[in-house]
């Protein structure tokens, strides 16, 4: 068995130490931009909330605009990834939409606050040219779920007269909306609220025999 010795805040590297400073600043300004907004929240709220004083948030990060960047690269990136993996690996479309639902589910558990700024403040942010890529972020997703619906329709899974973007929509708003209301601490775990979305998803909410 291979043991690891923990190190002290004394003794631990300097490297490490920054680092998961920046990600705990990182992790207190992603809530306040979620639960005030990101217009609404000023440096020294963040500070404030961190304990520190303004100037030492600016060791680590040059303007509030550079962290909520940091914030939605992290959530967008590991998305992104996710949904490539699920395409990779899912043998057929109606495998491949659940899991999308499910992993979309599963990343509030570690990005809802990301979700919650990507949602809220995208319109504003896109105005930014540093936030160019949020744009082309919402079309990556757009294209990756129709094309799955899409794949799904030819392969006779899905039905021949659904309008995929609606669908996608429909989808979309009902999975990422659920951040504005989840709880993780609450009795639903994201994995219980997606299955039973899957559920409606897939075989709606009448009766099988119509009754």
């Amino acid at each position: 068995m291979v043991t690891t010795k923990r190190l002290s805040s004394r003794n631990r590297p300097a490297r490490e130490s920054g680092s998961e400073r920046r990600a705990e600043l990182l992790a207190i300004a992603a809530e306040l931009f979620a639960t005030r907004g990101f217009l609404a929240t000023t440096v020294r709220d963040i500070a404030d909330a961190a304990g520190i004083l303004s100037g030492s948030l600016y060791h680590h990060f040059d303007s509030k605009e550079s962290m909520v960047d940091e914030i939605l690269r992290a959530f967008l990136d590991d998305q992104r990834r996710t949904n490539e993996q699920v395409l990779r690996e899912a043998p057929d479309p109606r495998t491949a939409i659940t899991e999308l639902v499910r992993q979309s589910f599963a990343a509030m558990q570690e990005h809802r606050a990301a979700i919650a700024i990507f949602q809220n403040e995208s319109k504003y942010l896109e105005q930014l040219d540093r936030f160019d890529y949020l744009t082309q972020a919402a079309n990556d997703f757009e294209r990756t779920w129709t094309r799955v619906l899409q794949d799904g329709q030819r392969a006779g899974v899905f039905r021949a007269d659904l309008n995929v973007k609606l669908a996608y929509r429909f989808i979309r708003d009902m999975v990422w909306t659920t951040v504005h209301w989840y709880n993780p601490r609450g009795k639903l775990t994201a994995s219980a609220i997606a299955d039973q979305y899957v559920k409606i998803l897939c075989e709606g909410i009448a009766e099988p025999d119509g009754r």
